[in-house]
């Protein structure tokens, strides 16, 4: 798969060719997430951090609440580096100061080993000083102790002149089983498949902010095996997870679907692109893509809007009743205004809303058993999806925070608040 780079300085995007010189201006590093983001991780990068300058801190934590990211530069201390999960990342990726000792002190499965190499030396400080250190000997001491190495080919990063790929089969066979990701000089389609065939992801920069390669190249390089030589299976899905239906998808549909952020798919029967709801207004967001183990099948996460089958059915197979179904059901209420409804009379009486949640879970919490828990949560469960449905949000977003507190390192104390 691919990993999407933005490295920022001075609160910009940019990229820069050996780690010094600025080739270009990448602009909001903002806007170039909810861009890249569509392809899954990305990785975020503090120059100023990494060369002690500076720190991008407050809006590199704001890009870590809104999409998944992995974090580096200048990351030197435990605290530091718990002070980051905690704060939504991923994975911290972890230069100078990943050593055995400092990288033992924390959960492996989360951490980034940065081997930034100069031809075939290991760089530090911002790839400012040189230490001798082989970065194959690097890679062995250390692969006991991290998830994922991050391999640096300095002196190709930038220049969109190839790579060493014989050096990326060193380093795969030196980490004993644990994931590289390649970066540096990493300019083609061809590149990135090669990569991908040996189990190694490709860290994508200055290939995508210069238009060498589209993201949606990027994303397709590694699928093969197409119907007809064109066609892939594309298994649609809500953020909920819910299936939603099979379509089928084309080079030319993926690019649609990546550079308008919609559910655009190829309709084998009119042999053209079909964009979803352009007519019947049941329009998608497009969340993320993601290939399957074999890479002859793909997965598009969405926004629906209303129904995804023709039937009007929000899926094509028959689903039991769920969250998605609770949320459509309401939001069918709310937007019909039937003043007989009891949820519409929710959403327009905040007051009576708040007392209603309240109650439900003061209920809730006294329920002696099974039967009880489950009756009153689903109260409890159906008035919070009404609050968050008037105030603009969804369970998809309960959820995605979830996901970011369970990425915390530090617990909270679970105290009670008092009142007074």
């Amino acid at each position: 798969m691919i990993i999407p780079s933005i490295d920022i300085r001075n609160g910009r995007a940019v990229q820069l060719r050996g780690g010094r010189e600025q080739l270009l201006d990448g602009g909001d590093p903002l806007e170039r997430l909810e861009e890249f983001s569509v392809a899954g991780e990305v990785a975020v990068i503090d120059l100023d951090a990494a060369l002690g300058t500076g720190s991008n801190t407050d809006l590199i934590r704001k890009m870590a609440r809104l999409k998944p990211i992995r974090v580096g530069g200048g990351i030197r201390s435990r605290d530091a580096a718990i002070d980051w999960l905690d704060h939504g990342a991923e994975k911290i990726i972890i230069g100078t100061a990943a050593t055995p000792e400092f990288c033992a002190a924390l959960p492996r499965e989360r951490l980034v080993a940065a081997v930034d190499a100069f031809e075939g030396e290991i760089v530090t400080e911002g790839w400012t000083l040189k230490t001798g250190d082989p970065v194959l000997k690097r890679i062995e001491r250390l692969s006991p102790y991290v998830g994922d190495f991050l391999l640096t080919q300095v002196e190709h990063e930038g220049g969109m002149a190839g790579f060493n790929l014989d050096l990326v089969k060193s380093a795969r066979s030196a980490a004993s089983g644990v994931r590289i990701t390649a970066a540096g000089g990493i300019t083609t389609r061809e590149e990135i498949a090669a990569l991908d065939r040996m189990g190694v992801d490709a860290q994508i920069g200055m290939a995508l902010y210069s238009g060498a390669l589209s993201l949606a190249q990027c994303i397709t390089a590694p699928l093969n095996k197409p119907i007809d030589g064109r066609l892939w299976p594309t298994v649609v899905c809500d953020r909920m997870g819910t299936t939603l239906g099979l379509v089928w998808s084309t080079i030319e549909s993926i690019e649609a679907a990546v550079s308008q952020s919609k559910g655009v798919y190829w309709s084998r029967s009119r042999d053209e692109l079909w964009i979803k709801g352009a007519t019947s207004g049941n329009t998608q967001a497009l969340y993320r893509i993601d290939l399957d183990c074999d890479r002859d099948a793909l997965k598009f996460t969405v926004d629906q809007q209303g129904s995804f089958c023709h039937t009007g059915s929000r899926s094509c197979w028959p689903s039991d009743f769920g969250l998605p179904r609770l949320e459509s059901v309401i939001a069918k209420r709310i937007l019909e205004g039937d003043p007989a409804s009891g949820t519409v009379r929710l959403a327009a009486d905040r007051d009576l809303l708040q007392a209603k949640l309240v109650e439900e879970a003061a209920e809730l919490a006294q329920a002696q058993t099974p039967d009880e828990a489950s009756h009153e949560g689903a109260d409890l469960l159906y008035f919070l999806s009404v609050a968050l449905a008037v105030k603009g949000s969804s369970i998809a977003d309960v959820l995605r925070e979830l996901s970011f507190r369970n990425r915390r390192i530090s617990r909270r104390s679970m105290l009670a608040k008092r009142e007074g």
